[in-house]
């Protein structure tokens, strides 16, 4: 790494560097229009290059938000994408550079969590992010005219003119707020990316927003999209970008209303919550098949006690866990984690854990049982294991729904 050199980016770098990104998934440097979006998501200080003679050959970038965690705290995040090195660079230990040197400063700003999308999901254990939410994508049958049992509650669906979507659904977003464990913030620079690109792109968009008594608090942003059955025939799928409701209640409203649309066979959505039943309100539950059941967000604790003292914990004994912290020693140690709060210990171990595995067990979507059984846990008291799976358990499945 002694010809290497990690820096954070000047701003007339930024697009040299979403090139190296791009390159480092095989996809060509972005055209000025998607550029005029795409740049807003590189925030000034929080984008690290590595260079080598004067030459960008990897980066690493992240913005600010923040996430819900068990209990309804909501924490300050950094968000990590755009990470890549250039093909003729790999396995010198840019990336782990890299990494140390965005953690490091994710630290220094005072943000106790750090999350991503792994694209190769081998890279990033290492680095001491575990997979925190999964997510099914569902492709769920249209009822084409037949029964939908009707569901309680009270609420309307009204569909948004194409210009109102940058408006509307940033205000009904952040109205619904973050109720789920793993829920994070959006910044503007995100809605430009996600949203705005792709209207400035002309792509068919097309948004259901559901009010409730009190006002808007839910939509569906899907897309229509004509799909092959056979080599002779082709049909019309819905499929479901970003969808978000206040409650249970009201996003299976607004799959009822997605899957009464006319002329349509399918409705397929990505990265559903493991705990949103939609087979539950179909005639024939056998219409919902889950596609994939993948991961969604991978969580990194970058303040361990930070972010362990603002979860609540379940009705238990507590238990002293002992984490280890290869790229952030100063994590490494031991907590008393219980109902009442969380301390540093001197106490002897009973879970033992590395970082990684923390972040599995931290939102509650994995149990310290799981992680036991399948080596990512070690066991010194028998007893604490019964007990750390009822401290860190989670009322609602963990799911993030961004996309970044």
């Amino acid at each position: 790494m002694s010809d290497y050199l990690i820096r954070v980016l000047e701003e007339d770098e930024k697009r040299a560097a979403q090139s190296v990104f791009l390159g480092s998934l095989h996809v060509g440097p972005a055209t000025d229009e998607s550029w005029e979006y795409s740049g807003d998501g590189y925030p000034a200080q929080r984008c690290f290059g590595a260079f080598r003679e004067g030459r960008i050959v990897g980066t690493a970038q992240s913005f600010a938000s923040s996430m819900a965690v068990p209990g309804g705290a909501v924490l300050p995040l950094a968000a990590v994408s755009r990470v890549g090195v250039r093909a003729d660079h790999t396995r010198r230990g840019v990336l782990t550079e890299l990494m140390r040197a965005q953690l490091r400063q994710v630290r220094e700003l005072g943000e106790p969590l750090a999350s991503l999308h792994a694209t190769e999901p081998v890279i990033y254990g290492r680095f001491g992010y575990g997979v925190a939410c999964r997510g099914r994508t569902v492709e769920v049958g249209t009822t084409r005219g037949r029964a939908v049992p009707p569901l309680p509650g009270d609420g309307e669906i009204r569909l948004l003119e194409t210009d109102e979507l940058a408006a509307e659904l940033p205000r009904i977003y952040e109205r619904i707020g973050l109720h789920r464990p793993g829920m994070m913030s959006r910044p503007r620079g995100w809605w430009r990316m996600q949203l705005e690109r792709r209207i400035a792109l002309k792509d068919h968009l097309v948004a259901a927003v559901h009010s409730g008594p009190d006002g808007d608090d839910g939509y569906a942003l899907y897309e229509p999209t004509m799909v092959n059955i056979s080599p002779d025939e082709r049909d019309r799928r819905l499929d479901v970008h970003d969808m978000h409701g206040a409650s249970l209640g009201v996003v299976l409203g607004l799959w009822r209303f997605l899957l009464a649309a006319d002329l349509v066979r399918w409705v397929r959505a990505w990265g559903r919550p493991l705990d949103e039943h939609v087979e539950l309100i179909l005639p024939n539950r056998g219409d919902c098949r889950t596609v994939e059941l993948g991961d969604e967000t991978w969580l990194r604790l970058v303040d361990v006690r930070a972010a362990l003292a603002a979860r609540t914990y379940g009705a238990a004994e507590p238990v002293v866990v002992e984490v280890h912290d290869r790229l952030l020693p100063e994590n490494s140690g031991r907590y008393r984690v219980g109902p009442d709060g969380v301390e540093r210990s001197d106490a002897s171990a009973d879970l033992e854990l590395p970082v990684d595995s923390l972040a599995m067990l931290y939102l509650g979507d994995v149990s310290a049982s799981a992680l036991a059984a399948t080596g990512r846990l070690t066991v010194h008291e028998p007893s604490a294991l019964t007990r750390a799976d009822r401290l860190f358990a989670a009322d609602r499945s963990p799911n993030s729904g961004t996309f970044f």
